[in-house]
């Protein structure tokens, strides 16, 4: 992967960073950070994430494509890594805080690194507080979480066991002053019981992405009355999502789109497992 490694200088860390009282004394970034403007919110979870997991963190994510919202994470497997592709697949900015250094040997976990990839082709940033080669250690994971947490103004909790990690940077959030949100899970599986103890304890209850945009100060009004979609959908897929001016039923929408009902059940495949769109009594709708 090409993109420098470059040393931030603490007048260009993100603004919430430089108020907690732990900020790192260097941070190196690799790629181009968000905007300085945008509200960062934190989303991680379990890296055993299950498919309600990972449909709750695509459904969240794409309802806020569009807003000036950048989604930070540690792309770990699980969560994390569905965050920041869920972010690159709606268009948001994304930062991925790395508890490795920055370099493609060193990168961590080494099967992200055609994630790591992604993320920088898309314009968007790797962040470390390791500017030489550095293997990831057991207690780099929570100074990096450290980071995430202390640059954005939430964090969101999708999945977490009772003894997971996740649950640390959580409790820097709070410890930060910054707000906890959390999606609830099915009473008795082990991956939600961290995160339903969250929400017993305070943590603000969230159902989808409207209570996010709240967390954040934002109103929907706020949003661009033209929605950013991915750049890399296929042609197939830009024609279902340009169809689907209403809900319409599958042959409807395989009608109106002009493909054959074979490449329109493959796109609209494609969109249901990336967010974009949702069945819904019986219809096809955008997200």
């Amino acid at each position: 992967m090409d993109h420098p490694i470059k040393r931030l200088a603490q007048k260009d860390y993100p603004p919430m960073l430089r108020e907690i009282p732990d900020m790192p004394a260097e941070l190196y970034v690799r790629g181009k950070m968000p905007p300085k403007d945008c509200e960062y919110l934190c989303v991680v979870g379990s890296r055993a994430t299950t498919p309600y997991g990972r449909r709750m963190c695509m459904s969240i994510i794409s309802g806020l494509a569009g807003y000036n919202v950048a989604i930070v994470s540690g792309m770990a497997l699980g969560i994390d890594s569905q965050a920041h592709t869920s972010a690159l697949d709606v268009g948001l900015p994304t930062i991925a805080v790395l508890p490795s250094s920055l370099d493609d040997r060193s990168i961590y976990p080494s099967t992200n690194r055609a994630l790591a990839a992604r993320i920088l082709a898309r314009g968007c940033a790797l962040v470390s507080e390791y500017g030489t080669a550095h293997k990831a250690m057991i207690h780099d994971f929570p100074k990096r979480n450290r980071i995430g947490a202390g640059m954005s103004r939430a964090t969101l909790i999708i999945e977490a066991g009772e003894k997971s990690g996740t649950l640390i940077t959580a409790r820097l959030a709070l410890d930060y002053n910054r707000e906890v949100l959390a999606v609830p899970h099915e009473l008795g599986r082990e991956t939600g019981a961290g995160v339903n103890q969250l929400i017993r304890d305070g943590a603000t209850l969230v159902r989808n992405a409207d209570d996010v945009l709240q967390a954040l100060n934002l109103k929907p009004s706020d949003k661009p009355t033209q929605t950013t979609l991915p750049t890399d959908l296929s042609p197939s897929e830009m024609k279902t999502l340009h169809a689907l001016v209403e809900p319409l039923v599958r042959d409807e929408l395989i009608e109106h789109s002009g493909l054959s009902a074979q490449e329109a059940n493959v796109a609209l495949s494609s969109l249901l497992i990336r967010g974009l769109i949702v069945e819904r009594l019986g219809k096809v709708e955008r997200v």
